[in-house]
Order: C-alpha cells, then structure tokens, then sequence
C-alpha cells in the first residue's frame, strides 16, 4: 500500500465503524484527508479493532512520522551533565521516555485536531494508546489525581514509552498549592521512570499551555525540581527540556544559562 492507500482505507474503516458518520465525504486532497484521519483519531473512544486495521495504522503513522523527521538523543548536545534542551516536535523525539500533559481522564483529547500536545501524542501514538490509557483508568476506578504519574508504551512513536501526568490548572493567581503540584509531576515522573529502568525523559511544558500556569515560574519549577531529583544521586536518567514556543525556549535558555547552538 501507499501512504495515500493507507489514509484512504483508514477513514474508510473508521467512518464504517459509526452509523452517524455515514455520509461524511471523503475529499480529495491530501491536506483534508489528514485532517478527516486525525479527527477520526481524536473522536474514536477505546473499543475492539481488527489486526489489519492496526497494521496498516501503524504502518501509516511510522511513515508520516519518518517524513518529519526523527530526532535521537544521541544527536543532542548536552547544556549540562545529563540535561539538554531542545526545541521541536516531541512526538518525533527517539528516548525512553516522552512527558504528556494530560487532563484527569487520561484518554486523551476528544477534540479533533486540537493544537495541545495530548492530542498529538495520541493522534501519532495510535489508537491502542487511548485504549491503554483506558485500561489503567478503568483498573484504577477513579480519575486521576494531580502530580501524579502513569507509565504506557509509546506504541508508533519513536520512544519508548510515555509519562502521562495531569499538572495543575491555574485559576488566577498561582497558588503555593500549584506550584507544590507542579513540582510533583516533574518528581512523580522521574521516580516512575527510575522504577522501570527508564535512563532518559522528555519533559513538555507542563500544565503552561490550556491549564495556564505561567511559563517562567513553570520552567524554574521545573528544572529546579530536576536538579534536586538528580542531586539526591538518584539513577542517572538524562533530561530533556522539550520546548515548541520561542518564548519557552528563551526562558530555559536564560534560566540553564545555554549558550545558544547547543540548546536548539
């Protein structure tokens, strides 16, 4: 199959799998497709899927993943012993682990093509990821507290795995409440890493994007709690500082006091 072969016999099978979405027309370009598939993604709840769909959707999202490009931690260049900081694409970044910010329900986002970094991670993961997800809440009984941390295969990305923490959402002004809850994600992270043999993370911007928590006092929590996990003599797991926006990559080049080229 080709890449458009594939997209196409994706949106079939997902728009056969709803009586609802009988009579959504299939448009003709390749632009439009990939926004219907990622929107299908996005709306699918967890449920049985047969190996033939799974195949050719995990040979789609390698593919589309390959063309953006994939980029190894090798290929970093530490601003510290054992932390980095890279602007890009975290659903493109080979490590152990990648950070999502997820919301309490843990199945990701509903909202088809939503710019929040939940919905890329589980739109490039594939749908065995909400169903993964799915399967802890369901274990678990109850949503999911914040500062915490859970730990699934990353499937069709290029980690290994993926850290799902809910940060705090800020209402107003941040709180000392906020900041402890914060610095609890970065922790739980870490030590649900350590305890599975984990030796590198990607940590997002947690909780600075919808759930508001203002982007410099975000940053220093989080290196400042980083720094004080790796100076325990902790296992030695590598840290990533995953940023998308300009300004985030100002701030934590500011604050880990990056010469530049390195940090990019």
């Amino acid at each position: 199959m080709t890449q458009a072969e594939r997209r196409r016999y994706l949106i079939g099978e997902l728009l056969r799998e709803k009586a609802g979405y009988a009579g959504i027309p299939v448009p003709p370009g390749e632009e439009e497709q990939k926004k219907l598939l990622r929107s299908l993604f996005n709306l699918r709840m967890p449920g049985p899927v047969s190996p033939d769909f799974l195949a050719v959707q995990d040979a789609y999202l390698q593919e589309e993943t390959r063309r953006k490009g994939i980029t190894r931690l090798a290929d970093l260049t530490p601003l510290r012993e054992g932390i980095y900081l890279w602007r890009g694409d975290i659903t493109t970044l080979e490590c152990d682990a990648i950070v999502n910010a997820a919301n309490s329900a843990m199945l990701g986002c509903f909202c088809p093509c939503h710019g929040c970094i939940d919905n890329a991670i589980h739109t490039y993961a594939g749908i065995r990821l909400r169903a993964a997800c799915a399967a802890l809440m369901e274990r678990q009984g109850r949503e999911e507290e914040t500062g915490g941390a859970k730990l699934t295969p990353a499937f069709n990305l290029p980690c290994r795995f993926v850290l799902h923490t809910v940060g705090p959402i800020v209402r107003g002004r941040v709180t000392k409440q906020d900041e402890m809850l914060l610095a609890s994600c970065y922790r739980s992270c870490l030590e649900l890493a350590a305890e599975n043999g984990l030796t590198s993370v990607a940590f997002c911007c947690i909780s600075t994007g919808e759930f508001h928590f203002p982007n410099r006092r975000a940053a220093e929590i989080a290196i400042q709690t980083v720094r004080e996990y790796r100076a325990q003599g902790a296992d030695p797991i590598e840290v990533i500082f995953n940023v998308f926006k300009e300004t985030d990559l100002h701030i934590y080049r500011e604050l880990l006091g990056a010469d530049g080229a390195a940090a990019v």
